[in-house]
């Protein structure tokens, strides 16, 4: 099983940045693409990026592009969500996640973290 763990949340101002951090532990990592989601009140979840193990990436969506940057260590077990330029509608509980296929659908994923709340204040 894989435990996931994400931190590095809070509130900014718009324009400013955050570091989402997930630590991973309880499997051997191996072989699995890590993604990060989105979910703001009333919508769906979202993807924002994801990475496979041998680093194919999905491509960006236009909200995302130029202001989002995924990484991960695989030795270290360990992604980040590096977050810039941020604007209001980029307030949501962000989810780290764990799967098999590089996908932007939340149910090809099989570990969640519990989230942690961004909040941009305009």
């Amino acid at each position: 099983q894989v435990q996931l763990v994400e931190s590095g949340g809070g509130l900014v101002q718009a324009g400013g940045s955050l570091r989402l951090s997930c630590a991973a532990s309880g499997g051997t990592f191996v072989g699995y693409v890590m993604g990060w989601f989105r979910q703001a009140p009333g919508k769906e979840r979202e993807v924002v990026a994801a990475i496979s193990w041998i680093g194919d990436r999905l491509p960006y969506g236009d909200s995302e592009k130029g202001r989002f940057t995924m990484s991960r260590d695989n030795a270290k077990k360990m992604v980040w969500l590096q977050m810039n330029s941020l604007k209001p509608e980029d307030t949501a509980v962000y989810y780290c996640a764990a799967g098999r296929s590089l996908s932007p659908r939340p149910g090809l994923y099989n570990y969640w973290g519990q989230g942690t709340q961004v909040t941009v204040s305009s």
